[in-house]
């Protein structure tokens, strides 16, 4: 893999040589592998999510709940040959298969997912933080059953504080654009989904201006067309800054008002309770 183009940093690493800005070299690292009832309801099923927790992201906000495998790269090399075997097992035990944070990935487990997806009956989720390429999104297309992007920030300068990514919004609503074409359709079946296209919201302290410019503009774009899971689990455990304001929780005002704008706008969905926001949510991870 030489010069990555991959994700919208383009770092141009030669990730055979180096770690790109995602952090990630030419290997597969992977963080866990393993059934996950954290999900959307139609996600976690009863049997739960087959999760895929890849190492290393080009975004590492800095409140991100998994920063010990996204910021730091913690996890266990895997050869294609084991990474199939897991997902043809996770397959068999779990609702679906979820792949956590892949976009780096996607060429060198591409071969994998092809291999497999004849293969198997439940559908493969694809989990993202909304920072992606279309182009690499579009390698996808017939592979992927359930796209799961984050939207996490409308204003420029929120998503350059938090995530070093001043292009967020504009690159995020680029990828959903892709998903949605290819998943325009949401298809559940016995409580469990498909195909389709959730997207995610995590409400920030002091954002919720931001989160309701995020609600509205998904509604312009995409309303027909997809779920929306407007999240409150944001705990100051995940700050991995020295931003003060996120040093406590979201209070039942901010979570409240945006969730008010979301029933305005009449957006389809999930919400999270407020006890939510607590770490009981972020999972184990393996570190090797």
């Amino acid at each position: 893999m030489e010069k990555c183009t991959l994700c919208p940093r383009e770092c141009g690493a030669d990730r055979n040589i180096s770690r790109g800005a995602c952090g990630a070299d030419s290997t597969v690292r992977i963080g866990r592998i393993g059934a996950h009832f954290g999900e959307e309801p139609p996600v976690s099923g009863k049997r739960g999510s087959g999760a895929v927790f890849f190492s290393g992201c080009s975004l590492k906000c800095v409140f991100c709940q998994n920063s010990a495998i996204s910021a730091n790269g913690d996890g266990k090399v895997y050869s294609l040959a084991e990474l199939e075997k897991a997902l043809l097992s996770l397959a068999e035990a779990c609702e679906n298969i979820n792949l956590v944070t892949a976009a780096h990935y996607i060429d060198i487990i591409l071969p994998v997912l092809e291999k497999i997806k004849p293969q198997i009956t439940v559908p493969i989720v694809y989990n993202s933080g909304g920072y992606e390429k279309p182009e690499a999104l579009k390698k996808l297309s017939g592979i992927v059953d359930v796209y799961l992007p984050d939207y996490k920030y409308f204003d420029k300068a929120v998503a350059e504080k938090y995530s070093r990514a001043k292009d967020y919004p504009e690159i995020a609503v680029r990828a959903i654009d892709e998903m949605v074409r290819q998943q325009p359709k949401i298809i559940i079946k016995d409580g469990l989904i498909k195909k389709g296209v959730i997207i995610r919201h995590l409400v920030l302290p002091t954002r919720r201006k931001d989160s309701a410019a995020v609600l509205r503009d998904i509604a312009k774009r995409w309303k027909d067309s997809v779920l929306v899971s407007v999240m409150s689990q944001y705990t100051p455990f995940f700050n991995n800054s020295t931003f003060v304001e996120l040093n406590r929780k979201v209070t039942t005002f901010e979570y409240e008002s945006v969730l008010k704008e979301a029933r305005r706008l009449g957006l389809n969905g999930f919400m999270q309770e407020r006890s939510s926001a607590t770490q009981i949510y972020t999972p184990t991870f393996d570190v090797n």
